[in-house]
């Protein structure tokens, strides 16, 4: 009996670790494809996620290092790390909701542009390429690159195709896919429909603001609760009574285990006091 247990045990394990090497490795794949999407968003297309994942590298060590020095505490050196290294996905976060909150204003202003060009006598293609000249001053360089990519394919599809890869927007993507149709099927209705797009568009940014201006003070409320703790922890570890308690293993197993509710606390609070991010329809 023993021997058949074994026996099984040791198949079980061969069978797995053939099914691991024999298996596809696209598990990282997915991460690396929403932090471009993330450096996308920001309008940051330049920029790649090695860049960013060095730069997150070089900020914990540099910052673990000088909190060490500073605290005495390898603990709490190893926390300042952390949040040292998710500095710059909060940064390139903030620069996309910032981004899209700019785009999302701009987008009522150039979607009435297009309604009087296109009644004023002017082609759909020819009314986008104005944009890049006289449009909202956040549109121009998407819209003035549009123009170039039209110019070299003659296709006005493949054309709006780039200029969703260029703006990376959700409100963008509503706008394209208006356009698109619009050019495909034509028609006399074509400002009216732009006309209504724009309302919808005004409607939509002036409800969603109002509610993050009601909502931000949640936020700046769940930082000032989080990061206020650890300041005061980083002013006490310069005494030498206050490194010497928190270096024990009881010392380091309290500050993990707040570090560890402070973060579940950030997170239950900006998420009832943020909205949740529009979902791309092109993505």
């Amino acid at each position: 009996m023993t021997g058949a247990l074994l026996g099984l045990a040791a198949g079980l394990g061969i069978l797995l670790i053939v099914i691991a090497v024999t298996s596809p490795r696209s598990a990282p794949e997915p991460r690396v494809s929403r932090l471009r999407r993330l450096v996308d968003r920001a309008g940051l297309a330049r920029v790649s996620p090695s860049a960013v994942i060095a730069a997150s590298a070089g900020l914990a060590l540099v910052s673990g290092l000088l909190v060490l020095a500073i605290s005495g505490v390898a603990v709490v050196g190893l926390l300042a790390a952390i949040v040292a290294g998710y500095l710059p996905i909060a940064i390139l976060r903030r620069r996309a909701r910032s981004r899209g909150v700019a785009l999302r204003s701009a987008w009522p202003d150039a979607v009435d542009m297009l309604g009087s060009a296109v009644r004023a006598g002017m082609s759909l293609p020819e009314a986008v390429i104005d944009l890049g000249e006289r449009g909202p001053e956040s549109l121009r360089p998407a819209f003035t690159a549009f123009a170039g990519d039209y110019r070299a394919s003659g296709s006005f599809s493949v054309a709006l195709d780039q200029l969703k890869d260029e703006l990376c927007d959700p409100v963008a993507d509503r706008v394209i896919v208006s356009l698109g149709i619009a050019r495909e099927v034509g028609g006399s209705d074509l400002g009216r429909v732009l006309a209504t797009l724009s309302d919808f568009l005004r409607q939509d940014a002036r409800a969603r603001g109002e509610i993050e201006a009601r909502q931000s003070w949640t936020v700046n409320a769940a930082r000032v609760a989080v990061a206020a703790p650890w300041i005061t922890l980083l002013l006490l570890c310069t005494r030498p009574e206050t490194v010497a308690a928190y270096s024990t293993t009881t010392g380091a197993v309290i500050i993990v285990g707040s570090a560890l509710l402070s973060v579940v606390a950030y997170r239950v609070m900006t998420s009832i006091g943020r909205l949740p991010d529009e979902p791309r329809v092109l993505a």
